[in-house]
């Protein structure tokens, strides 16, 4: 029997380890972190009724456990969870070795490749697009699950679809039309042959760069997937994608906000914005205004799973119907409830300099923002500007608190406090945006959350929390 090693007691790893176990694998999981870490985790009680049923099924699970790559117990298969680095040693090691070493992603692919595929990857705007390009399908009667850093682990999908198999469906009930995965660059570095039928780059701006070293390198990772999908579509808006693509792919499909003359191709292969109408390959969709996200960045996102849904012979009318009825995403931008005519909003995953920029810009002046976590490498310039245009007053949490309370007062700005932690964040907003006559107190961190928090996910909804109980 076959040996498999996955790494990373999560979501991905235990849906990874049961769908090697249920495919004829010896399969062992393991995970660095002690039980009491584990116990902390928001999710526990999940992972541990996962822990006991993998238990059960015959897979080995060894906490606070670092796997070696001795003779004897040597794997043949290596897969690992998005979170895990793909550099360290014992990795390196194992791709030295000739060992089989994957991401989940990768694993997922290997069941699931005869089914299409569209893969959205970038730096900002994935999960949106994600989320609209799955509503536009399944408004289309297809079934489309989404899946990668949003809905499902793609393992999950994998394992639903064998377990139909095993308990003997009818084809119907067993078909995946299509996948919709948000993958992000630690997923594409970690895949090998994974090639989506389709291939969305939303954004491309510096992230990551504490793993990836390079801007350069990031891209080419991200640009990687899109090397093996036949077909491709960019956010022609994008400065750097602009630039950088050039003629590196044949059959790229370009979008645009600012109109078919910004297209970087053939009007017919092109999805845009003119006088006030959605057109896609030159067939007029849906009016914008039936579109109710704000911000020109979700129309970005808007054109490209408009041009997904085309390239996959969705209708316009499906695709009219699942615009207009889409709210947006959890933590993007995500409107809270209003208090005192002061309106809540969840940026929460708005990780990076960039898309908190977007996030400022988006919202009404005067703003109260709160922001900090886990900073991260990054030009912090545009987003300091665009505090001091739109933000009556910033609020500090976390380890960055003090890192930028320098950068601000630098910058001339001053009307900032620490206050270290969201409870008095959110606490502290009341006030200050009755002083300062705010119309809105935005949480978008600019910040990873892992000083805090297991996920940004995590964080927002704390976040939500504490604005439900003003």
């Amino acid at each position: 029997m076959p040996k498999a090693q996955v790494i990373g007691l999560g979501r991905s790893g235990i849906a990874a380890a049961s769908v090697l176990n249920r495919n004829g694998w010896e399969v062992t999981l393991s995970d660095s972190a002690s039980i009491d870490s584990i116990a902390a985790r928001p999710n526990y009680e999940s992972l541990q009724k996962s822990q006991q049923q993998l238990t059960t099924e015959g897979v080995t699970v060894k906490l606070a456990h670092k796997p070696t790559l001795d003779r004897d117990g040597r794997p043949d298969l290596i897969v690992v969870s998005p979170g895990v680095p793909w550099d360290i040693p014992l990795l390196v090691e194992a791709r030295n070795l000739g060992i089989d070493t994957i991401g989940e992603l990768e694993l997922a692919w290997r069941y699931l490749k005869t089914v299409p595929w569209v893969g959205i990857t970038g730096t900002n705007g994935k999960t949106t697009t994600t989320a609209l390009i799955a509503a536009i399908f399944q408004a289309a009667g297809l079934n489309a699950p989404a899946c990668g850093n949003i809905g499902y682990a793609a393992c999950e999908l994998a394992l639903h679809r064998r377990q139909e198999v095993e308990d003997d469906r009818t084809a119907d009930e067993k078909k995946l039309d299509w996948i919709v995965a948000e993958i992000s660059s630690y997923q594409i570095e970690s895949s090998i042959e994974l090639a989506p039928e389709i291939a969305i780059f939303t954004t491309l701006t510096p992230d990551h760069l504490a793993r990836h070293k390079t801007l350069e390198k990031y891209y080419q990772i991200k640009a990687s997937l899109l090397d093996r999908s036949p077909q491709k579509i960019i956010n022609g808006d994008d400065p750097y994608l602009r630039d950088k693509v050039g003629d590196r792919w044949n059959n790229v499909y370009w979008t645009s906000v600012k109109g078919k003359d910004r297209l970087k191709c053939d009007r017919a292969k092109g999805v845009y914005i003119e006088d006030g109408w959605v057109v896609a390959f030159g067939e007029l969709i849906l009016p914008i205004s039936l579109f109710k996200m704000i911000g020109v960045h979700n129309q970005q996102n808007l054109l490209l799973a408009v041009a997904a849904a085309k390239l996959a012979g969705i209708d316009k009318e499906a695709i009219a119907s699942a615009i207009a009825n889409f709210g947006g995403v959890s933590h993007r931008l995500e409107y809270i409830c209003t208090r005192a005519g002061v309106d809540y909003v969840n940026d929460s995953k708005a990780t990076n300099y960039d898309a908190a920029e977007v996030g400022l810009t988006s919202v009404n002046a005067p703003v109260i923002l709160i922001a900090g976590g886990e900073a991260k490498q990054g030009d912090d310039n545009r987003w300091i500007e665009t505090i001091k245009a739109k933000a009556a007053g910033v609020l500090l949490i976390g380890e960055a608190a003090p890192v930028f309370a320098v950068r601000l007062q630098q910058s001339g700005y001053e009307s900032y406090e620490i206050v270290e932690t969201m409870e008095n964040a959110v606490c502290r907003a009341v006030e200050f945006a009755r002083n300062k006559n705010a119309k809105v107190v935005l949480l978008s961190p600019a910040c990873a959350s892992f000083d805090q928090y297991q996920s940004f996910e995590h964080r927002g909804d704390r976040f939500r929390e504490l604005c439900l109980q003003l």
